[in-house]
């Protein structure tokens, strides 16, 4: 991680941020208050693996598309530390009028 003074060769590469959900990545699906550059900065700054970061759809009994915001990650502790972590950096900031 960067903020140790490691630089990490995924990132380097251009390799640490997918295109796509690899089937086999650990998601955490949430409901989105924030703003969605917190949540993707927080990951690129405490965790060193690969990660998607996303819309996920899916379909509820009635039949109707449910869309909620994903974060699909390569080492499976590091999805259990971002849903740990996740309802103190995803709150809504934004004033009530």
């Amino acid at each position: 991680m960067l903020k140790y003074g490691e630089a990490n060769p995924l990132a380097v590469f251009g390799l640490r941020e997918m295109d796509h959900c690899p089937p086999h990545f650990t998601p955490v699906l949430f409901e989105l208050r924030s703003n969605p550059k917190v949540i993707s900065d927080w990951i690129w700054a405490n965790l060193s693996g690969r990660f998607w970061y996303g819309d996920w759809y899916s379909k509820t009994d009635q039949e109707l598309v449910q869309i909620q915001k994903c974060a699909a990650f390569e080492i499976a502790g590091e999805a259990s530390m971002f849903a740990l972590i996740l309802d103190q950096i995803n709150q809504n900031n934004f004033l009530d009028i």
